[in-house]
């Protein structure tokens, strides 16, 4: 067996993986599982999606950013050493914002108004899917209950999340010219993303002593990248495929169905 490898369920015994080998694992977990792949995204990066499929999509993706603060709120609570909270707390300011600039919530707003939305309809989260609120609440319960260096690694999307937004950015200017405007949320995450994932896998390294919590840590990674495809599920099967969104939740304007303009 190569260096590094573990049979299934033989991680006690097993040599700790090198930090290289560790990301390079990490890495793996995405190039396999990350929502690159799903098919509502490879529709969106085709140009195939009509501007209410992007409504629909913006309006639940807004309830998942709206609790990545809460998310990083919880794991600061969690956290007893105050280097890694100065550190950690840069994320809530990054999506709540401050005085001085708005945070990537208000960003993800002037996305989904320009996709024709009203702020107010997108805000108050009413229409989004029941999944997309179980899944996000889901994501919540991840960090209230696992073991700290397991919450913080849950973050590693990061690592790779860099090449899809720029993939995204490409494509939305090129099939969607109307969204070239309000792509702000994106060009933030293009520099936020890898810094705090260069400081988050440099924890989750230096504190996942032992394989088996190395193998925790690669668990959560694939939990997450879960949370999201299932996301992406519960929007590929309202709207696109057979297209039944559920009572109460948001529903495409006739105008807008086959229409990318």
């Amino acid at each position: 067996m190569a260096t590094g490898t573990v049979a299934p369920g033989n991680s006690t015994n097993a040599a700790k993986l090198t930090f290289e080998e560790l990301r390079a694992a990490l890495r793996q977990i995405g190039e396999e599982r990350y929502h690159h792949k799903h098919p509502f995204h490879l529709l969106m990066h085709e140009g195939k999606l009509s501007r209410g499929q992007l409504q629909a999509w913006a309006l639940n993706r807004y309830y998942y950013q709206s609790i990545i603060p809460i998310k990083d709120a919880i794991i600061l609570s969690r956290a007893a050493d105050p280097s890694f909270r100065r550190v950690w707390r840069k994320r809530i300011v990054d999506h709540d914002g401050d005085d001085q600039r708005n945070g990537g919530i208000l960003r993800w707003v002037k996305l989904a108004e320009a996709t024709g939305l009203d702020r107010e309809r997108v805000m108050s989260a009413h229409e989004v899917l029941p999944a997309t609120r179980f899944i996000g609440n889901e994501y919540l319960n991840l960090v209230r209950t696992r073991p700290f260096v397991e919450c913080v690694a849950s973050s590693l999307t990061e690592l790779f999340s860099r090449d899809l937004i720029a993939l995204r950015m490409e494509k939305m200017r090129q099939h969607y010219p109307w969204l070239a405007s309000a792509l702000d949320y994106f060009e933030a995450r293009l520099t936020e993303a890898p810094e705090d994932a260069a400081f988050a896998i440099q924890y989750v390294f230096d504190q996942a002593g032992t394989r088996a919590e190395q193998e925790g840590v690669m668990q959560a990674l694939r939990d997450k990248c879960d949370i999201l495809w299932a996301q992406l599920d519960a929007l590929y099967f309202a709207y696109v495929e057979p297209g039944w969104p559920p009572p109460g939740a948001f529903r495409i304007d006739a105008k807008y169905e086959g229409n990318r303009g």
